[in-house]
């Protein structure tokens, strides 16, 4: 909502009540990421947008362990696709594409939600 801000407060504090039950926190860690790609990139200060993006980075990545940790294939898509998008936007779309396909092509059904649109029409994007 334009409050990239306040929405990592609350993130934080979300995160530290989850942290004791293990249930949502890949997800929380996935948002807090994409809230910080909108803070970093809505300041678009320089030499701190590496610092930005490296965090933004390791919040996808953290999603993307606790949801494989979990065995949860829709966290890890979701997770996957963020961290893809971030690679795409740094000139990496090999890396992205070759991180997504796998992901994408584990599922069997369920192809008309949006998770798997999304994921299909990124692959698309990526595509060599």
């Amino acid at each position: 909502m334009g409050q990239p801000q306040e929405g990592l407060h609350i993130l934080d504090e979300a995160l530290t009540a989850v942290q004791k039950c293990n249930v949502w926190d890949g997800e929380l860690y996935r948002v807090k990421g994409e809230l910080l790609l909108t803070q970093a990139t809505i300041q678009d200060s320089g030499p701190t947008i590496s610092a930005a993006m490296a965090e933004v980075e390791t919040c996808f990545r953290q999603a993307l362990d606790v949801a494989r940790r979990q065995k949860a294939k829709s966290l890890e898509l979701r997770a996957v696709m963020s961290l893809s998008r971030l690679w795409q936007q740094q000139g990496k779309r090999q890396e992205a594409y070759d991180l997504l396909a796998p992901i994408y092509h584990w599922f069997t059904e369920g192809f008309d939600t949006v998770d798997l649109q999304d994921a299909r029409s990124l692959l698309v994007e990526l595509s060599p």
